[in-house]
């Protein structure tokens, strides 16, 4: 199940991602980063992490939209049409990105 409460009944992995450092006291995290392709069931209208609603991905990709720094800079790679992963490290320092590198698998 994902995080909006829907359950993934087709998927790809697009990449994965290192943020050393961005945890509340300095963590390693680690991510898959999948795009959904179908799924089942309906999201709520908000959850823990805020306020859901469904937006144009050209709009996400514009950057008009409230999301984490961090996030414009691999989210491009989720949405583009190269069939291959994608790894990337992201450390962050005082709760900000300090670096971004990206290679495709």
């Amino acid at each position: 199940m994902e995080e909006a409460g829907i359950i993934a009944t087709r998927m790809t992995l697009r990449g994965t991602l290192n943020w050393p450092g961005f945890g509340q006291n300095g963590e390693d995290w680690l991510g898959f980063i999948f795009l959904i392709e179908a799924f089942e069931g309906n999201p709520p209208a908000a959850n823990a992490e805020g306020t859901l609603s469904w937006q144009p991905i050209d709009r996400l990709l514009r950057g008009d939209l409230p999301i984490w720094e961090g996030d414009k800079l691999f989210l491009p790679l989720v949405f583009d049409h190269d069939p291959r992963a994608f790894h990337g490290v992201m450390p962050y320092r005082d709760g900000r990105p300090a670096g971004w590198e990206v290679e495709r698998l």
